[in-house]
């Protein structure tokens, strides 16, 4: 285990600029973050977690009350929220907050530590869920909403 690390935030999302092809101006472009933007950060802390003493914060993508049990229940220590707040206000944490006591409350969840890892690489029945090859077996069979099945590996 490494033993020098107090924490790490995964990940932060990277400024990506645009280009305006009538001024020919390099122009800022924010795109605020969905629930789909969470999948990067989702699978490397579930793969950190237990694996380091420090620590881990989940960022990108965090929009909602199952966002964050997910997060949670990877082995995120904390989330941080920007998009949905910014969209909703400050005041959607209530919201938010009410929705996770909710899911806690009827999942028979007594605390946000019972949760905490318990879909980690370490602890989900099938560890090997969070790793490539599953993504290249997902890939095998891939059908197109038009219809046709590719092999593509």
């Amino acid at each position: 285990m490494l033993g020098l690390i107090d924490g790490l935030v995964l990940f932060k999302r990277f400024y990506q600029p645009d280009i305006n092809l009538e001024t020919l101006d390099v122009e800022p472009h924010v795109l605020s973050s969905t629930s789909q933007s969470m999948r990067l950060p989702l699978r490397r802390i579930a793969i950190l977690y237990g694996h380091i003493q420090g620590s881990l914060t989940a960022t990108s993508g965090i929009n909602n009350a199952l966002d964050v049990i997910k997060m949670l229940m990877v082995g995120a220590n904390a989330t941080m929220l920007c998009s949905v707040l910014l969209r909703h206000g400050v005041d959607h944490i209530r919201n938010l907050e009410k929705d996770l006591r909710e899911w806690m409350e009827t999942h028979k969840y007594e605390s946000v530590k019972q949760m905490q890892g318990s879909m980690s690489q370490v602890n989900c029945p099938n560890p090997s869920a969070f790793e490539r090859a599953q993504y290249m077996k997902a890939l095998q069979n891939y059908q197109p909403s038009w219809g046709k099945v590719y092999t593509l590996c």
